[in-house]
This record gives structure tokens, C-alpha cells and sequence, in this order.
């Protein structure tokens, strides 16, 4: 007969987004409620293993049911943007997964999956209904199980019959009169006035449904009890009415139809990288790096080395032909020193030579580091780092497949040169990277496969170049690719090879100091608690703050008490304990994270950290940092601001200055917006959150409190991000409706900033993308969507990309010529790391007056705005100091 499950989707939704916290992926894209739902979904289907699944959601608001009652659902608070923007992702999971998803005007899930389950019934499939909606406990039998899920969002409470009667004494079909007798306030259902719960049940118990009450209401107990059903008989009979469950839709399919498939799982796979569920991507038991050698293409003749051809080439790099140029490294590290081959090619011809061959060959080891000889490269950050390691120099990349590919297609994710390849009409050529994993595990290919293979790669490079360079200029993006992302490319490198020093001793001291910490606060937990435990052990933990200390359950899960952080943090008021518990997590986290992940990354032989800037992958222009990611050292906590006590000069009795834009998002919005008193207040220097503050709350400076501060600097930062009135709340722990009050009066003192986010949008649905001041293009295809849920996600982008652009654009600037001058100049000082918006320098000393000027004019002005640019320059020992 099978098994069938049946998925109240805006129930499970609404459940995963408001059980976990709000994430977002690094496109700014709200992913929680997918993120549970994802989890819920894969654990049916390893556990249940159904023959037959439908996800049901509601079509709209307005129902058939609204017909009889137009209040229905009508105090139900409008869903948070943060959540609705969702629901397309759950389809286009659902849909990667071959799971049929439905929704049908006018109707509910409820009546859809009710509808089906009286189907499935009649042909006797065993069916599971998952869901945290109460009123599908009507729908239970024999062979219906509900399955409600309780706090949390894999956990679930499983009624049939039986543990309907015992937990209500009621058989499922008098849940209905429950609601009819004592309403519903979630949906609106009116019910009886005065009835609650124990008394719709004594009733029931006594008349077994609601038109039993109705026609027996003078045995019923209690005057006021009868005067209150006597007075609202039609509408309890109403609440019933809506409160059933519609089993008659017409749903224009069969169960057969809904037959689970093999999921689509290349497809899952992109999704849940696009998203970066990457712990689910273990779970299906997909493989993170798919490396297949069987493809067929279009074979690339090459030439190996020779006299012959050395001669041959020889000549061409004398007259300096453009050439491109591919070396080949292992892409599963991002500072590989290997090299397993290199290929150059003219667009007719290509040459392909091992590490020792290009060791012999001078006139290619001249030719690559010839400043005007030109080279077109793909990823030449990276070719150059290998080449560096190898005691090659390059110069004279004139050219970057990646960089003009980012450029033209920012949130493509396209760093695969095989995408980019496929995307112009290469399909019959491979360019997959072939080498890949670590250690015992690496593979490398048959030679004549590696040859053939980096072969191919020069060619492509050579003939996609040309065409991504007639549409930046068609784009009008020259000064972008040509000003600043190439020359910054070569800045990138420098900092990597420098990479940064760390005081090593310095660092396991600090492992010592948290060891010590940890060891306290451990002795310290016990003494509250009364006994030793396992503080890590989420199970001991649970049954000492639950069990013994008898602290409030917030949430459980499948192994008992949840102590997630969110639980501990709304715990912290009832008990000292929780304070230490969540300070002791803060301190092995940076134990774990910074001071022993940090460790593993030194490299040996200079003691350095050399991480890696990642110059393509942000869809904004912004650069991220990794291997190990240096731009998310915490400094909230004081222990977490002294690693950086570790960071410190290369040379003896050197300095670290760094140097940090003041607010440059707000100042950029302040330019663009040309709202009047944003402007003002940054050419007047005010403390831009205080005058904020005193404009909303209509206050004297002296007036503005601290907390006044603190909402208005959640305001300004948020309303860079198109910030709702749910993501305010949340942020400051206030209603949603204060929230929204205050972004209001927020508009209302800056007009200017409503206006600039109206017209933002007005031009994003006009030309299908919006620009920074230097023209760096994000496209939009969802800004004219017909969906709420999607538009409102592409409009929030709209808004932010060219502040947050135009900010990145700003320091990218300030960085090629600050490297420009300190070559110019001849100076020994290096810039060594760019956090968000700051540059850390190490510094001579006989230089630290001209770095200190040097640094601040060129930060200040890299782009002219309508506000100064302002930077604070601090100097110390280690980068802790110069904070």
C-alpha cells in the first residue's frame, strides 16, 4: 500500500525561522527558515523513508472560508519580510529534491492535505501528516498519524486515535468542537466568550459535540456558562464551520502522482553551496569536490618543450605578442607551492612544459617577469603566489579572465574557469581543475591528461578574453578593472608574500591565560552547581540547569534539554551559573578557533601567517579574507581583542599603524542620498548616532541617553541594509511595532534617505541592476518579479549594493595607491592586512610621521564626496595596541 507524508509548509516554515536564529549566507540572502526546513525534510526521508510526499502551502490570505467570516486569520501579524523572501527557496529546493509542492487559491494547506488524506484512506496508505498546527489532530485514524512538531525543529509529538483520547479524552473528530466551543485566537475563531480549554472539553465529555451542547443547554452547570452559550449558539456553530478542515479540494491530481524520486542532487548541491548549508551538504553524502576525467572534448593540439619550439616562442616573446598564460597548481589549497605545469598559447598555438623544463628555460623565466611583455592570465593573484614560490617573478599581466569576469557578473559565483568557459560557448573543452585533495589522498592525473588539460585552459583564456574585454567596455567598467581590481591584484600578492608575523610565544601564553580562565571558571560552575559535570556534554549540562537547579525548559531535542546559546542567553537572569557557563563557551571557542587554529597556520619556516584575500567571490566588491579568515578575529570581548596582542612588525623595533574609515557606509549614504542633514552632521563632525537620536527623539545632546544612542546607531547601520521593522526588533528587542515607529520618525528627519531608497529601486526595475559611484554593476533579475517575497529581497539589494559597493570601491582605491607611493617613494614600511574598513601597516620607525600623513591624506581622499572622508591612524607594538 506504501507510505504517504503530507507537509504543512508554511506551518514548518513559520516553525524552522523562528526556532533558530537569523542567518544569512554572504550574499546577504535570509536563510534560516530553509536551513530548518532542509533538516526537517532530509530527516523524514532517511527516517520514514515514504513512497509517496506533498509539501502543501496557502495560496494567499483570502480563503472560502473568509466568505463566512471576514476576521478569519484576521489579527495575525503580517509575515516578517526576513521570512517570506523564503518560501521561493523552499520551492526551489522542493523542486531540486523532486518533492511535488501545492497551493491553490482560496484554500489552506489544511484542506489540501485533508482532501489527500481522505483519499489515501480509502486505499488504505499509511499516512504521516507533519505539521505544528493543532487543528490537524481532526484529521487522525487509523491510518493517519499527526505529527506535530514541539519546540525546536526536528522534534515532534505523534497523535493517532489513541494518544488524542488520552492526552483530550476527545476522539479527533471533536478537536473540531473543541474549537468550536473555545476558539482558536491564532486563526481568529471566535468561539464561546468564556470558554477555554477544560471547560469545551468537560462539555463535550458530557454532550459529545457542539450542536449536543447547543441543544442541551439548560443541563448545562453554571448560570453564566448558559448564558454565554445561549447567546453565541451561531457563533459557535460558525467556529466550527471554520475550524473543519475542507477534505474536497479540487486538487487535480493523483497520490500516484506523488511518488517520491531520486532528488536531483548536482542541483541540491549548488543550492546548498549557494546558501552555504555546508554541514548539509555531508549529510546527503554529496561530494563537496566533483572531479569528473571522463568528459569528452574537443582536444587542444599542443607542443612540449623543445629546442625546436623554444625557438619558436623565443621570438615571439622578443616582439612581445600578447600571450596568455596557465599554471597549474592544486586548487584544494589556496597557497600551494606545487607546480604541475604551465601552458602558454598565441590563439593558434600552445606549449605546455613541466616545473624543470621551465626552470631551464631563461628566456621564459626573463619573459614572465618583463614588466612590457604583456600576459593574459585567469586568477593572477594566484599565479603569481606559485611562480613567487618557485623563485619565478611575474610582471605584465595585462589581462585577468577572473577579475573581468567578476567584474561583468558579480554575483555569478563564476571563480570555475569551466563555467565561464561553458557560459561563452566552450562547451567541448575541459577546464575543470583535475588535481585535487591532500596528503595520501591527492590526485594527479596521467601526465599526457595534465597536458592536455593546462593546454586547454591557455587556449580558453586566450580566446574568452577578448570578448569579456569588449563588454567592460561597453559597460564603460575600464577604470574599474584597469584602476583598480588589476593593480590591486599585485597589491594582494605583496601582502600574502609578506604575510603578517606572529608572536608565537605570545600566543600560547594566551592559551596558558585561557587555560587558566577556563580552569577557574569550570571550578566556579561546579560550585553552583553543586557538583562536577561534563560542561561540554550538552545531556549533563541539561539535567543540572533543568533537573537540579530546576531553571525554566525553553526547548528540548530528541536527547533531552536543549542548552543552545540562544536557550543560555534567555536563561542568564535566573541563575548566576548561566553567565559562566556562556563566558566559559566564549573562551573555548577562541581557544579552539584563535589561538589553536592560529598555531596550525604559522608557517614553520618564517613564522608567519600568509593568508589568503580573496578578491572575486563577494557580489558587493567587498574582499574576504581566508586560510586562516583574518577579518572575523572577535573584539566584542576583551579576551578575543588581545589576540590581536600577537599580531606584530617583522622587523625589530618596528611598528603596526593601522588605519580605519570612520563610518564610510553612512558617509557614502550621506553622498548619495544627498540628504540635507546627514550632510551636515558629517561636515559639522558631530557623533553622526547622537544626532541621529536627537533628531528621532526630538531631544538636546545633553538629553540623548545611552540607549537613545544605541537605537539610533542600529538605525543608521541597519538602514544601510534595508533594515524591517522585524530585523530592528529583534536587534534591539523591542515590538515590532516600536520598531516600525521608530524607522518612520527615522525617514521622516532624512528624507533624503526615503527618497534615494524609492529611486533606488525606481532605476534597479528600469535597467535590471544597479551601480557604485565607479560604475561596479549587481544585476537584479527578481526586481520586477510578480512575487512579494522575491521583489522585496532584490529591492533590499537595490538599496545596499551601491553603498556598500561604493565603500569597498573606496578602499580598494586607497590601497593601490598607497602601495603606488610606498614603491615610489622606496620606502621600507608594508601594508600587511585589510580588515573591512581598516589597513594594517607594520612601519619603520624613521618612517612613522610620513605613513602617518602618507596613510590619512591618500585614505581621505580616494574618492571625492559630498562629506570628508575620515580616518582615524593609531600606532602601536602589536595590532592590539595600534586598536
Amino acid at each position: 500500500m506504501g507510505k504517504l507524508v503530507l507537509i504543512d509548509g508554511n506551518s514548518i516554515a513559520n516553525r524552522a525561522f523562528y526556532a533558530l536564529p537569523l542567518l544569512t549566507n554572504k550574499e546577504g540572502l535570509y536563510t534560516n527558515a530553509v536551513y530548518g526546513f532542509a533538516q526537517i525534510i532530509i530527516k523524514i526521508v532517511k527516517e520514514i523513508k515514504p513512497d509517496y510526499m506533498l509539501v502543501a502551502f496557502d495560496a494567499g490570505k483570502v480563503t472560502f472560508r473568509h466568505t463566512d467570516y471576514q476576521d478569519y486569520k484576521g489579527k495575525r501579524k503580517k509575515t516578517p519580510s526576513e521570512l517570506s523572501s523564503q518560501f521561493p527557496m523552499l520551492k526551489k529546493l522542493l523542486d531540486a529534491l523532486q518533492i511535488k509542492h501545492f497551493e491553490l487559491e482560496e484554500y489552506e494547506a489544511d484542506d489540501i492535505i485533508g482532501t489527500i488524506s481522505k483519499s489515501a484512506e480509502i486505499r488504505e496508505i499509511e499516512t504521516i501528516i507533519y505539521t505544528g498546527d493543532k487543528d490537524m489532530l481532526q484529521l487522525a485514524s487509523d491510518k493517519v498519524s499527526i505529527f506535530l512538531t514541539r519546540r525546536g525543529i526536528t522534534e515532534v509529538d505523534i497523535f493517532g486515535p489513541k494518544e488524542i483520547m488520552d492526552k483530550y479524552q476527545l476522539t479527533p473528530k471533536q478537536i473540531i468542537d473543541l474549537k468550536g466551543l473555545m476558539g482558536d485566537t491564532s486563526d481568529n475563531i471566535p468561539g464561546v466568550p468564556g470558554v477555554g480549554e477544560k471547560t469545551a472539553i468537560k462539555l463535550l465529555h458530557q454532550f459529545e459535540t457542539v450542536e449536543g451542547v447547543l441543544e442541551n443547554i439548560e443541563k448545562v452547570s453554571g448560570k453564566k456558562l448558559k448564558e454565554k452559550l445561549a447567546e453565541n449558539k451561531e457563533q459557535a456553530l460558525l467556529s466550527k464551520k471554520l475550524a473543519t478542515i475542507f477534505k474536497e479540494v479540487p486538487i487535480g491530481f493523483e497520490i500516484d502522482d506523488l511518488k517520491v524520486k531520486e532528488p536531483d542532487l548536482e542541483e541540491v548541491k549548488q543550492l546548498f553551496i549557494n546558501w552555504e548549508f555546508n554541514t548539509l551538504i555531508e549529510r546527503l553524502g554529496i561530494e563537496s569536490t566533483e572531479n569528473n576525467l571522463e568528459k569528452d572534448y574537443e582536444k587542444i593540439d599542443y607542443q612540449t618543450y623543445s629546442k625546436e619550439i623554444k625557438s619558436v616562442w623565443n621570438e615571439k616573446f622578443h616582439k612581445k605578442e600578447q600571450i596568455a598564460l596557465h599554471v597549474e597548481t592544486n586548487y584544494e589549497k589556496t597557497h600551494d607551492k606545487e607546480i604541475y605545469g604551465l601552458a602558454l598559447s598565441d590563439g593558434e598555438e600552445q606549449v605546455y612544459l613541466t616545473l624543470e623544463e621551465m626552470i631551464a628555460w631563461t628566456e621564459l623565466k626573463e619573459w614572465l617577469s618583463d614588466p612590457t611583455a604583456p600576459k593574459w592570465v585567469y586568477d593572477g593573484k594566484r599565479i603569481e603566489m606559485v611562480l613567487y614560490w618557485n623563485n619565478f617573478k611575474l610582471n605584465g599581466v595585462t589581462a585577468d579572465l577572473l577579475l573581468s569576469n567578476y567584474i561583468l557578473n558579480p554575483a555569478d559565483g563564476g571563480n570555475d574557469l569551466a563555467k565561464i568557459a561553458k557560459e561563452h560557448g566552450y562547451n567541448d573543452l575541459q577546464a575543470d581543475d583535475i588535481i585535487y585533495g591532500k596528503g595520501a589522498k591527492k590526485v594527479i592525473p596521467d601526465p599526457e591528461v595534465i597536458m592536455e588539460h593546462i593546454s586547454s585552459k591557455a587556449y580558453i583564456i586566450y580566446s574568452l578574453v577578448p570578448m569579456l574585454n569588449n563588454k567592460i567596455v561597453e559597460n564603460k567598467m575600464e577604470k574599474l578593472l584597469y584602476d583598480i581590481e588589476l593593480p590591486l591584484s599585485r597589491v594582494l600578492a605583496k601582502m600574502e608574500k609578506n604575510g603578517v608575523l606572529i608572536d608565537v610565544n605570545r600566543l600560547e601564553q594566551m592559551g596558558d591565560e585561557f587555560n587558566q580562565k577556563l580552569k577557574g571558571l569550570t571550578d566556579e560552575i561546579y560550585e553552583l552547581a553543586g557538583r562536577e559535570f561534563n560542561i561540554n556534554s550538552p545531556k549533563q549540562l541539561g539535567e543540572i540547569l533543568f533537573d537540579k537547579l530546576q531553571l525554566p525548559v525553553i526547548k528540548k531535542t530528541k536527547t533531552g534539554y536543549s542548552t543552545s546559546a540562544d536557550v543560555l542567553e534567555k536563561l542568564e537572569p535566573y541563575h548566576p551559573i548561566i553567565g559562566k557557563i556562556l563566558h566559559y563557551r566564549q573562551l573555548g571557542k577562541l581557544y579552539s578557533t584563535y589561538v589553536e587554529g592560529l598555531l596550525k597556520v604559522v608557517d614553520p619556516e618564517t613564522h608567519k601567517i600568509h593568508t589568503s584575500f580573496n578578491q572575486a567571490v563577494t557580489a558587493t566588491g567587498r574582499l574576504s579574507s581566508t586560510d586562516p579568515n583574518l577579518q572575523n578575529i572577535p573584539i566584542r570581548l576583551e579576551e578575543g581583542r588581545k589576540i590581536r596582542q600577537a599580531f606584530i612588525p617583522s622587523e625589530s623595533e618596528w611598528l603596526i599603524l593601522s588605519a580605519d574609515y570612520s563610518q564610510i557606509e553612512l558617509r557614502v549614504l550621506a553622498h548619495i542620498s544627498e540628504d540635507e542633514n546627514l550632510i551636515q552632521a558629517f561636515i559639522d563632525d558631530l557623533d553622526i548616532h547622537t544626532k541621529t537620536a536627537m533628531d528621532v527623539f526630538n531631544v538636546s545632546e545633553h538629553e540623548v541617553t545611552s540607549l537613545m544612542r544605541r537605537q539610533a546607531k542600529a538605525v543608521n547601520f541597519g538602514i544601510v541594509y534595508g533594515i524591517s521593522d522585524y530585523g530592528l526588533s529583534q536587534n534591539l528587542n523591542i515590538s515590532r511595532k516600536e520598531a516600525g515607529e521608530f524607522i518612520d520618525k527615522y525617514f521622516s528627519v532624512f528624507s533624503g534617505v526615503k527618497n534615494y531608497m524609492t529611486e533606488i529601486i525606481k532605476q534597479a526595475k528600469k535597467k535590471g541592476y544597479v551601480s557604485t559611484l565607479l560604475n561596479r554593476r549587481r544585476y537584479l533579475p527578481d526586481i520586477n518579479s510578480s512575487n512579494y517575497n522575491i521583489r522585496s529581497f532584490a529591492e533590499r539589494t537595490a538599496m545596499n549594493t551601491p553603498i556598500q559597493g561604493t565603500a569597498a570601491d573606496i578602499i580598494k582605491i586607497a590601497m593601490v595607491r598607497i602601495a603606488n607611493k610606498i614603491e615610489d617613494r622606496n620606502l621600507n614600511s608594508r601594508l600587511l592586512l585589510q580588515v573591512h574598513d581598516e589597513l594594517i601597516f607594520e612601519v619603520d620607525p624613521i618612517e612613522i610621521d610620513l605613513m602617518k600623513t602618507l596613510v590619512k591624506e591618500t585614505m581621505e581622499e580616494a574618492m571625492d564626496l559630498k562629506v570628508p572622508l575620515k580616518v582615524d591612524i593609531n600606532i602601536g607594538k602589536t595590532w592590539y595596541e595600534a586598536k
